[in-house]
């Protein structure tokens, strides 16, 4: 653990801040994403550009830095011709990444609790297709869960401080990671991707949330990846439903155009909506797609204000 004191134990104390989007991050910085393993190609070819990615954001207010593994799985290196003994050090190294940078920023005399959450996506991320923001891949419980597990008990050996079960845009999806999470001895959050009141396979929120409710390991529930508009009444059914902390961390409000691979129109996020957020029950809060350092910063200093 990067923190002598345990993630839960800080969302019960008060709020905490999470990063921004990682690809964003690299692409500023003169990185190239445009294949299928996106921000996960550079775990091989530029890890040095991983962790000044997650050193970015420790500086700029962070306290938890979400790994590089969204789109690192066993069948997408495989497509790359990276074999599975291979595959298993990058997802470890994903997480010694995000640790290196922690210690970094502790050089430089940043002070306060800092954590490691290990990213894990959806089904969808791995075909690279857009389709974890449909769901229904066709695929049964059972085999999403079978899927997931192996990338989850690498992860799990990592030892990060935990598990970010993120952008899952179907019920399903998330009855087979709760399943696979059980067990593991890593807690995690749960984080739907979402349109209005549904995930974005259709399923009502009460009833997505609803799965998590009972389960130990999950320690907060809640949205990301998605309009800023959305989280409000999200943070509240979520906080409703589940009475666990709510994690919230959308995108910028800029609407991604799959037809010219660009983002589109303007961003609509302000960091001053976090407090709102906040009263709401949103204690892990955060920015994912085209949200930076200095937006994280702008809500590390709303949270404190």
């Amino acid at each position: 653990m990067t923190s002598d004191t345990s993630l839960a134990a800080a969302l019960a104390a008060g709020t905490v801040v999470l990063d921004g989007g990682m690809s964003n991050q690299l692409e500023s910085a003169g990185h190239d994403l445009s294949d299928e393993l996106w921000s996960a190609r550079l775990l091989a070819e530029r890890p040095e550009a991983i962790t000044e990615a997650h050193l970015a954001y420790f500086e700029a207010g962070a306290d938890v830095a979400i790994t590089a593994s969204y789109q690192a799985t066993f069948e997408g290196f495989a497509r790359r011709g990276i074999g599975r003994e291979r595959a298993a050090e990058l997802l470890a190294l994903s997480v010694e990444s995000a640790r290196e940078a922690a210690r970094r920023a502790a050089a430089k005399g940043v002070t306060r609790p800092l954590w490691v959450a290990a990213s894990v996506g959806p089904y969808g991320a791995m075909l690279a297709d857009g389709s974890e923001y449909r769901g229904r891949y066709g695929l049964s419980v059972d085999e999403l869960a079978d899927f997931h597990r192996p990338r989850l008990e690498v992860l799990a050996a990592a030892r990060p401080d935990v598990f970010a079960l993120e952008t899952v845009p179907d019920a399903d999806e998330a009855r087979a990671l709760l399943r696979v999470v059980r067990g593991l001895g890593v807690p995690a959050w749960l984080s739907y991707t979402v349109e209005g009141d549904r995930t974005r396979a259709g399923q009502p929120l009460e009833e997505a949330f609803a799965l998590a409710a009972d389960v130990d390991e999950v320690i907060a529930v809640g949205v990301n990846c998605c309009a800023p508009q959305d989280v409000d009444g999200a943070v509240r059914t979520a906080a409703r439903v589940t009475g666990k902390p709510v994690v919230v961390y959308p995108n910028s409000g800029e609407a991604w155009d799959a037809g010219a691979r660009a983002w589109a129109g303007r961003s609509s996020f302000t960091p001053e909506e976090v407090t709102g957020w906040r009263a709401s029950g949103a204690r892990l809060i955060g920015g994912c797609c085209r949200v930076g350092p200095q937006a994280i910063a702008g809500i590390a200093a709303a949270l404190t204000a």
